[in-house]
């Protein structure tokens, strides 16, 4: 019988057994620490990317105080080209607060977890449920989706205030099968209910509203944003240089790293300033965090 509000756990739960990805971060042994660096690298960058610099940063940073103990720059070379940057310096003054206020432990509690810096409402709560195995709804695009499609019948709209009270309801009452729920039900989105196509012939759902309507279309078509000569991209090219270079670097350096548009040039290196990201040494060279001697 299906669980509160159209979701068969059951169901749900024996295809996750069976058809779950072996992800490094889901083994028995990985700590929270590892588990909470893995969700802030996921974050809108995908698995195949995300594998190997985690294992890197694991072996590197097993503990947050390792972390903690490395420069902005170190930090920032190692996070490569996952995207979003300054998620990787929010990860790394992470580490410094649990390394000197919570004994270099990962805490459990939601409240606690969501006042370290660069930690959100979602990354709180899938530490609590994926490395602690609390009963809390984790809710990212997949979740969603899957949630939007199989119990309101319906494309996924704009995130909202009832996403989190809606998942929390289709929770199994079981802890245990509760974690279990929310790493399956993420699973799903992520392999049988993607956004563009869809294979509901492989979906372990015995029903689903969406598909019992005729499969409509979202109301609203959403534009994906190509990443091809936007601000992002130019942000990138700059930051490319300063990782490969061993010290500051001259303005020409950069200005040839991205010649296409002067103006969005000076843009992206401005908010590169801004950001905390690199720096400006008192004789006009730019340098990552850290490293320009300021």
């Amino acid at each position: 019988m299906a669980e509160q509000g159209g979701i068969d756990a059951a169901a749900l739960l024996d295809w996750y057994r069976d058809e779950a990805r072996e992800l490094p971060w889901r083994r028995s042994g990985v700590s929270a620490w590892q588990i909470l660096m893995s969700e802030i690298m996921l974050q809108q960058t995908p698995v195949v990317r995300v594998e190997p610099i985690w294992r890197e940063w694991v072996a590197r940073w097993p503990v947050p105080s390792a972390l903690a103990a490395s420069s902005q720059a170190e930090v920032l070379r190692a996070w490569g080209k996952l995207g979003y940057p300054r998620r990787a310096l929010r990860l790394h003054e992470c580490a410094r607060v649990l390394a000197e206020q919570h004994g270099d432990a990962v805490p459990a509690d939601v409240e606690l977890l969501l006042a370290l810096p660069g930690i959100g409402a979602y990354t709180a709560r899938a530490v609590a449920c994926f490395a602690y195995g609390q009963r809390v709804p984790v809710v990212d695009t997949n979740v969603r989706r899957v949630v939007a499609r199989a119990v309101h019948g319906r494309e996924v709209g704009n995130p909202s205030a009832r996403d989190l009270a809606e998942t929390e309801a289709l929770l199994p009452r079981s802890v245990s099968r509760a974690a279990t729920f929310s790493a399956a039900l993420m699973e799903l989105g992520a392999l049988v209910c993607t956004a563009r196509t869809p294979d509901c012939s492989r979906c372990p759902l015995p029903r689903c509203s969406w598909v019992e309507k005729g499969r409509p279309a979202a109301e609203t078509v959403r534009r994906t944003q190509k990443y091809e000569g936007t601000d992002r991209q130019a942000r990138g090219r700059l930051l490319d240089v300063l990782r490969a270079a061993t010290g500051p670097v001259e303005r020409i350096r950069l200005d040839l790293a991205w010649t296409r548009d002067p103006g969005q040039r000076d843009r992206a290196l401005d908010s590169l300033l801004v950001d905390g990201l690199i720096e400006q040494t008192a004789d006009g060279l730019f340098a990552l965090a850290g490293e320009g001697g300021v």
